[in-house]
């Protein structure tokens, strides 16, 4: 039933922001920064579940810890990236939107390279010499 929480939520905070935003343009994106900032916080505690769901699952099958940090890294990057992109695209500067979405995609295909590199090697250790 969180879900319910989290969309009602943001049905009244669309509704204050359509009534605010003829007169107050900010206050209206103040309304939607925080709405957005109290809705990833309300979720923290199924996030910090879901990490350590899948340490434990790495664990029980023996995969380096190194290697799931690193994915989990990647997956906060692309959640952060995403989640400010959308708040200044909101504030209608999509170009910098842009930008932020290109940085968390660089960012995430340096964190990839030690990965990718042991699939790599991986894969070349099982092929006939």
């Amino acid at each position: 039933m969180d879900i319910l929480q989290i969309v009602g939520l943001g049905l009244i905070a669309t509704f204050l922001v359509i009534v605010v935003k003829e007169q107050k343009p900010v206050f209206a994106f103040t309304i939607t920064v925080f709405t957005g900032a109290l809705i990833f916080l309300y979720l923290i505690g199924e996030i910090q579940h879901i990490i350590r769901m899948l340490e434990s699952l790495a664990a029980k099958a023996n995969v380096e810890v190194v290697y799931v940090e690193t994915v989990l890294k990647i997956i906060g990057i692309a959640y952060i990236a995403e989640f400010g992109a959308q708040i200044v695209r909101d504030a209608g500067q999509g170009a910098i939107a842009s930008k932020i979405e290109l940085a968390g995609k660089l960012l995430i295909l340096a964190m990839a390279i030690p990965i990718l590199t042991l699939i790599i090697e991986t894969v070349l250790n099982l092929l006939p010499s």
